[in-house]
């Protein structure tokens, strides 16, 4: 149940389903681990078997794209990036986004199954901040260091022959959280949010139920009760990690997530509210217009 009302859970999968997501594809990795790393390339063999598909689309892994030549124009849930040589275009899971049908794509993509890390190391490099830039511009010190240490990780990545698999996994993880500690040390300098808490529990948490339940539940109140905490002490947390309140923060994700359907889905406007918790069709398109300015319908001729 929401603060605007329920709705039926199937017309919300069906609504969500006609963007198409791309799975890990852990039988595309080395090994079938949880990661790839490799070049990028003109078919769709790399980036976890998502390649250069045209179409927009959602991915359910993180994607982080190292560029060597530029620029190349990117689109990440309705921003249009340009990126050039040196910089670094990091996707997150659930994030819309779609290639440049013309511009070259040459560089290393290393891809991360949701899991892969563990949850201590997640926190600690924003795996999941979604209010972070996408678009990372290393200074030359940060990137010859990320070179060297992607250049381990890969090494170590393709070497199957020296150890049983579960060592070769257990290097790799070792690998990579080295390695990601570097690009969250350059994410959290481009937010300026450096001083942040990188290991706030009570934001990761409030941020997987959101996540998790924003289709079905808009109140602070009840994510509160759920994780076991105070309002009080949620709002810190939120406020602290994003500088939002947590109202707000739901708001966003169900803002996004409606813009997303209205872009790329045919779907009707009264659809597309059941799908993101709004039983009236006339209250969606109230909330709708208070967060953006426009209605659904002005959203979606916008998009054409």
């Amino acid at each position: 149940m929401t603060e605007q009302g329920s709705a039926h859970p199937s017309a919300r999968l069906e609504a969500a389903e006609l963007i198409r997501t791309h799975p890990f594809n852990a039988s595309a990795t080395v090994s079938g681990v949880g990661m790839q790393v490799g070049p990028m390339g003109a078919d769709d063999s790399w980036a976890g078997g998502m390649g250069l598909s045209r179409r927009v689309h959602r991915i359910d892994f993180h994607v982080l794209l190292f560029f060597r030549e530029g620029p190349v124009h990117h689109m990440i849930d309705f921003t249009d990036f340009e990126v050039g040589a040196g910089d670094i275009l990091w996707i997150r899971p659930g994030q819309v986004h779609g290639p440049s049908a013309t511009d070259r794509y040459v560089g290393t993509a290393l891809t991360m199954q949701p899991g892969f890390l563990p949850r201590a190391i997640v926190e600690a490099t924003g795996l999941y901040r979604y209010d972070r830039p996408p678009l990372l511009h290393p200074d030359k010190g940060q990137l010859a260091a990320l070179d060297a240490s992607l250049e381990q990780l890969q090494r170590e990545y393709l070497d199957t022959a020296t150890l049983p698999l579960s060592l070769h996994t257990s290097v790799l993880r070792h690998s990579l959280t080295a390695f990601m500690l570097r690009v969250a040390h350059v994410s959290a300098q481009a937010e300026g949010d450096e001083c942040r808490a990188q290991q706030d529990t009570t934001f990761s948490r409030f941020r997987s139920a959101v996540e998790q339940g924003f289709t079905t539940n808009h109140s602070v109140s009840a994510y509160a009760t759920e994780l076991g905490y105070s309002r009080r002490t949620l709002v810190r947390a939120v406020r602290a990690a994003t500088g939002q309140t947590p109202k707000g923060f739901i708001d966003r994700r169900v803002i996004l997530e409606a813009k997303r359907l209205l872009a790329h889905t045919d779907v009707p406007v009264g659809r597309i509210g059941v799908a993101v918790g709004f039983a009236d069709s006339a209250n969606f398109s109230k909330f709708f217009l208070q967060h953006t300015g426009v209605t659904p319908a002005g959203f979606r001729a916008e998009q054409v």
